[in-house]
């Protein structure tokens, strides 16, 4: 059976993947890993890199003996989906990026933004973990959130709390959008089929996305009804039916 390697966004872990993983299983072997610094990953005290963690992915995927895999990554996941994509084409199936991004061409934002996550970081290590989980799910990109089952909603701050303020804090520091090199003028290059997921209440990256999607040769662009930056979560069910029909193919 060929696998699917799925990469969670910043805050979150493999149990990210839960209400998805039931709907692959039938045609995908799942793999579900914590990206350094979140969940159960051993890199929690050291500062990560987007090359540094996509030869990790690599040489795990190495090591269960899959030459070839399809990749989902969500936002920080779809960011380091993207690197890895890039270094290594040949082993990517498939592409799927919900919320993603090929990080932010002007070097003076990159600075601006890089200067912005280490502060937050500082500020996770200096307040702890239940300040920054109140104060992240409060973010104007996560406002759709509001709308999520109580159950949902609860479940998912349980899940922020179970990661570490230093874990976090690394990931910022070595995997925020700062630190991240840009990949617009590698885009052309990626000829695999690609599946290009937002929800269509967040304006921001529905239009980073389509800009994605007039670059990249065999891409798809597609947004959800009533769903904002983490449409998995938002919509479910219509999220997997996306993912399932696009694998099917």
């Amino acid at each position: 059976m060929n696998p699917i390697l799925l990469l969670h966004g910043f805050t979150g872990s493999a149990e990210e993947w839960a209400e998805l993983a039931p709907a692959l299983a039938g045609q995908r072997r799942v793999v579900a890993v914590d990206l350094p610094g979140h969940g159960r990953s051993t890199a929690q005290c050291l500062t990560p890199s987007m090359p540094q963690c996509s030869a990790d992915l690599l040489a795990l995927m190495d090591e269960l003996g899959h030459t070839q895999f399809d990749l989902l990554g969500y936002s920080l996941g779809g960011r380091v989906a993207l690197h890895l994509a890039a270094a290594a084409p040949e082993r990517v199936r498939a592409l799927i990026l919900e919320s993603a991004s090929p990080g932010l061409a002007d070097p003076a934002e990159r600075a601006a933004r890089a200067a912005a996550d280490d502060a937050l970081a500082d500020r996770i290590v200096a307040e702890g973990l239940e300040w920054f989980v109140d104060y992240w799910q409060g973010i104007p990109l996560f406002a759709s959130q509001a709308a999520m089952p109580a159950e949902a909603r609860a479940a998912l701050r349980a899940r922020r709390l179970r990661n570490s303020p230093a874990g976090l804090a690394c990931s910022l520091r070595g995997m925020g959008t700062g630190r991240q090199q840009p990949l617009w003028d590698q885009l052309s290059e990626l000829d695999m089929p690609t599946l290009l997921i937002t929800g269509a209440l967040d304006a921001k990256f529905v239009a980073i996305n389509q800009q994605m999607n007039n670059i990249m040769s065999s891409s798809h662009h597609t947004s959800l009804l009533g769903a904002g930056h983490a449409a998995h979560l938002e919509r479910p069910q219509a999220f997997a039916e996306l993912v399932v029909g696009f694998l099917r193919q």
